[in-house]
């Protein structure tokens, strides 16, 4: 197949089969596990656990550099991840369903993971370099509008569900089987419209030639290495803690600091206007950062990024009566997550640029999973010690090492900005 693949037709789905799933196990299991009857700690604890196979995922992306194609790959655990939500759904409504559960949710996390390397890689060879700043905006929208969909669309379809039933447990069975068959539609449709062709076969060739070890070593002989994995550690301190309690605040009643709305309310607000302010933010990051460049961008779009986390502090002070407040904070919230993380992800790729880019690329997100999971995994502990209002305020306050880092990382002044003959 030619470079010409028509992208739109095979990025959106693909990335969308990435996100998907890795919203359901870490982010909605939130939900579904706390209106089951789990305490905030063991929601943090546990959830949080389920980082861990994108955090050792390097461990075999050489693996899966090495053997196979990456759609073959990416294809398979698909498969597999739909098989493993249908089981979830089948396996709520019975006695010690937590850790039955929690065990078919680790099986789909490395299945999932698995999916990130190739589909990442498949990425990295399929689509012309010229293109990938543009279409990286377009990837992180669809991999954010996979998460709203399921903090959204998902979480509100349980909702109506528990509304409906009066059974929690039921509703939430039956949204998993949902989910499953769902990810069942995508996987059918990526093996439709995916290119069925990798080309940059000299450098696949290449790193075929590369041993195991090779491939970890000449990552970390890049420049800057140091500074590069504390930056990308620290980076998502803040969101890391915020994106596990931040349901648990939106669900718990005003007598625990909560805002006291239920399921469906909450899916409501992250499945219409959030989607909507993702997607703009998204789209917008793209073009400013093939515009212009990463340069000019990373620290703004940072900036946009971290600021929102200031009016879920003012939301957990003041608890207004009217739910538009929290549309608005949401709004601004996704909006900024779009617009920043855009930014984030253009420059993992300048790290992993050189020779078995999809491993290094598995290797750096590995280590951003890995400052995703430990933090969120005190999460549950730290704000029932400070409270929802100080926990925020800690959650701002943690952004900032990340920032601080960021001014004195070291790459191409235009990197991420398209060509002017392209």
């Amino acid at each position: 197949m030619k470079t010409d693949n028509k992208p739109w037709f095979w990025i959106p789905l693909l990335n969308f089969a990435s996100g998907l799933p890795y919203a359901v196990i870490i982010s909605v299991s939130v939900i579904m596990y706390k209106n089951l009857g789990i305490s905030n700690e063991d929601i943090g604890v546990y959830t949080s656990l389920l980082y861990l196979p994108w955090v050792i995922k390097p461990l075999w992306s050489p693996f899966i550099e090495l053997t196979g194609t990456k759609r073959k790959w990416f294809l398979s655990m698909q498969l597999l991840i739909s098989i493993a939500f249908l089981l979830v759904g089948f396996t709520i409504p019975t006695n010690g369903f937590f850790m039955m559960t929690l065990a078919i949710f680790w099986v789909a996390a490395f299945a999932s993971a698995s999916n990130d390397i190739a589909s990442d890689g498949f990425y990295l060879l399929v689509l012309p370099k010229e293109q990938q700043s543009f279409f990286l905006g377009i990837r992180s929208t669809f991999y954010r509008l996979s998460m709203l969909a399921g903090n959204g669309l998902i979480v509100l379809f349980a909702g109506y569900l528990e509304h409906k039933y009066s059974d929690n447990t039921k509703a939430w069975s039956y949204t998993m089987i949902a989910v499953g068959l769902l990810m069942t539609f995508i996987t059918i449709y990526n093996f439709i419209f995916t290119p069925k062709n990798e080309i940059n076969a000299a450098e696949n060739k290449e790193a075929h030639h590369q041993s195991f070890g090779d491939i970890f070593i000449s990552f970390f002989k890049k420049k800057q290495i140091g500074l590069i994995l504390a930056f990308i550690l620290v980076f998502r301190l803040g969101e890391s803690q915020l994106l596990k309690m931040l349901s648990p605040f939106l669900l718990d009643g005003k007598e625990l600091g909560g805002m006291g709305l239920d399921t469906e309310a909450v899916g409501i607000i992250y499945g219409t206007f959030g989607v909507g302010a993702l997607t703009l933010g998204g789209i917008l990051g793209g073009i400013a950062i093939s515009k212009q460049g990463l340069t000019k961008w990373m620290f703004p779009m940072f900036l946009a990024m971290h600021l929102p986390i200031i009016g879920f502090i003012l939301l957990a002070f003041f608890h207004p009566t009217s739910i538009y407040y929290i549309y608005a904070v949401v709004i601004l919230e996704q909006f900024g997550y779009g617009f920043g993380f855009t930014a984030f992800m253009m420059y993992l790729i300048h790290v992993a640029e050189g020779e078995s880019k999809t491993a290094h690329y598995a290797l750096a997100t590995g280590f951003m999973a890995m400052g995703m999971m430990l933090p969120g995994m005190l999460s549950g502990f730290i704000q029932q010690y400070l409270g929802y209002q100080n926990f925020f305020i800690w959650v701002f306050i943690a952004t900032i090492p990340g920032l601080i880092l960021s001014r004195f990382l070291i790459f191409p002044k235009d990197f991420g900005k398209k060509s002017e003959e392209v």
